[in-house]
């Protein structure tokens, strides 16, 4: 059970997340859909603890995790996987070691800075590495990689951190259709393996509709729109985007051949 109660998040007098109140019940795979400056990054980063929030809690397992501190926040961070747009890979290592980045917060200090991992750590990354269909370029480093393959990368390093919840902060967004579609096939196939609840930043509305299970929209800062994704018309679409240019991009298809959802 993850409790999002009435999450708040001001910068300066900009109100990027207005009272934000919403359960999660069951492990989903959930969308969260809405223009540029809507606040889904922020309340992703919230979640992760990547910024801190100015009012409201996020209870998980009836515990309220915008409180901790210390070890327990770290272990609130290894729990709740982050995946970026961008990939935040360190191009110069090889794939293997990028994966392996994921199991620091699981081993201690002085591994940690040496950044030696054991044979079960090395076993543990390479199987991620093939349930994502990329074991073979273990040792290239990742620079070389393509946009699809690096995102893969970095979602083989958020799961060998044994998360319960898997934040991903628009992981399509730079990426090409066929690219895109191997990534969020991942991304559906972790929560239908793993049981996972995954939390995605979406552009599109055909993206969300195909993989998630429900979607939420945000406009302004504020929840604007809660339901399974089969409830996402055109009408809601108009409430979460407005009118306009964002709007006909939200809703242009991407492209993405279908998949089904289990």
């Amino acid at each position: 059970m993850i409790e999002f109660k009435k999450v708040r998040k001001e910068f300066g007098s900009r109100i990027a997340l207005d009272d934000v109140t919403f359960t999660i019940a069951e492990p989903q795979m959930i969308g969260i859909i809405g223009k540029s400056g809507a606040g889904k990054s922020t309340l992703l980063r919230v979640m992760n603890r990547l910024t801190p929030a100015t009012g409201g809690e996020i209870v998980v397992e009836g515990r309220n995790v915008l409180s901790l501190s210390g070890n327990p926040q770290r272990n609130w961070q290894k729990s709740c996987a982050m995946i970026f747009q961008q990939f935040a890979l360190v191009p110069r290592l090889d794939v293997l070691t990028n994966v392996m980045l994921g199991r620091l917060k699981s081993v201690s200090l002085v591994p940690s800075l040496l950044k030696l991992f054991s044979r079960e750590d090395r076993a543990r990354a390479i199987q991620a590495l093939d349930r994502l269909g990329i074991a073979d370029t273990a040792l290239q480093r990742a620079e070389s990689l393509s946009g699809g393959q690096q995102q893969r990368v970095a979602i083989a390093r958020a799961i060998v951190q044994e998360p319960t919840i898997l934040l991903a902060d628009e992981p399509i967004a730079s990426l090409d259709p066929m690219n895109a579609k191997v990534v969020m096939e991942s991304l559906r196939a972790i929560h239908d393996r793993d049981g996972l609840t995954v939390i995605a930043n979406l552009h599109t509305l055909d993206t969300a509709r195909t993989y998630c299970d429900r979607v939420i929209g945000m406009r302004s800062g504020k929840l604007v729109f809660d339901g399974e994704a089969s409830q996402l018309t055109t009408d809601a679409a108009r409430e979460i985007y407005g009118a306009g240019k964002d709007f006909d991009e939200a809703t242009t298809s991407t492209s993405l051949p279908s998949a089904a959802k289990s």
